[in-house]
């Protein structure tokens, strides 16, 4: 079976529209994925913690989409989320902080190379 971790590492405070298109690709794969039955994991690492608290904002343009594949998103980096002051966001949206991978000196991050251990191919946008 296949299966596919996407990595959304784009900062949404970078005002660009690069960062806006590639949550949104990062979303629309991981919607891609859930209708072709693969198997999607979607998570937020380094400033791309931040997107947890943009997104649920119902004005954001990517809103519905991100609510169609919510239930697909693993969480966000723990360690990232304090770095980039995104925790209290992703709290608040009801993400689960993502701890894993215990770096020396973090709260934790999410461990790919389980997921690629596991068969998963990682995206990263």
């Amino acid at each position: 079976m296949e299966k596919v971790a996407i990595v959304v590492l784009s900062d949404p405070k970078s005002g660009g529209e690069e960062a806006l298109g590639r949550v949104f690709n990062a979303l629309a794969t991981a919607y891609d994925c859930k209708q072709r039955n693969v198997a999607v994991t979607l998570l937020f690492l380094g400033t791309g913690t931040r997107w947890a608290a943009e997104l649920v904002n119902r004005e954001h343009p990517a809103h519905q989409l991100f609510t169609t594949v919510k239930d697909t998103v693993a969480g966000v980096s723990c360690g990232c989320a304090d770095v980039f002051g995104a925790r209290d966001g992703a709290a608040t949206c009801g993400l689960d902080l993502l701890s894993e991978n215990k770096v020396p000196g973090t709260s934790g991050l999410p461990s790919l190379a389980r997921l690629a251990g596991e068969g998963y191919t990682v995206l990263t946008f």
